[in-house]
């Protein structure tokens, strides 16, 4: 059996600019419908071909990607396989670089501050689940890719590892990048 985390394409989102922490709300929103701005590299076109069973999370740039890949048919596209959001303040009117408040926030989120978003635990909690959901559709399907989101596929392949899955630690975190699982018997 065998399970592919691949990591949705470059989302078509400006991060190169200030943003007041009150703002993250509508910049949630707008990551979350986001295109995808450019086109997969040919081994990650190759690798989407090799699996009989496609899933997306039901994102924009999860699905965008799927297409670009030349994926025909999503088998299934499912809320369980978005990204881990960041926490967000309501009114907090300091304003810096984007990827300044994403290190800050992610931090914070990693150490229990989860306004506006799920808490760490609970994402984890999600990530173990959907890894069991792929792997029951790997027993049926042999064969699944996953396109999803860097976070989110992180967790899921720890969740693989620590199930037996021989693959890379971490499948991969930059755009397009993808890591592959496997689950041998002694039969073959």
């Amino acid at each position: 059996m065998r399970i592919t985390l691949l990591r949705h394409g470059s989302p078509d989102f400006e991060w190169q600019r200030k943003v007041r922490g009150s703002e993250f709300k509508v910049l949630e929103q707008e990551y979350d419908n986001a295109t995808i701005n450019d086109r997969p590299p040919m081994d990650s076109v190759e690798q989407a071909s090799q699996h009989l069973f496609v899933v997306c999370s039901d994102l924009n740039r999860s699905v965008d990607s799927a297409a670009a890949l030349g994926v025909e048919r999503i088998d299934l596209s499912e809320r369980l396989f978005r990204e881990m959001n960041l926490p967000y303040f309501d009114k907090v009117s300091v304003k810096l670089p984007l990827e300044i408040w994403v290190i800050v926030l992610r931090t914070l989120w990693f150490m229990g501050f989860s306004k506006n978003s799920e808490s760490y635990r609970a994402a984890r909690s999600r990530a173990k689940v959907a890894a069991e959901r792929l792997i029951d559709l790997a027993s049926e399907h042999r064969s699944v890719l996953l396109v999803g989101h860097g976070f989110i596929n992180h967790y899921i392949a720890k969740e693989l590892v620590g199930k037996g899955w021989i693959g890379p630690s971490s499948p991969g975190r930059k755009y397009w990048e993808y890591g592959t699982y496997e689950l041998r018997f002694a039969t073959e």
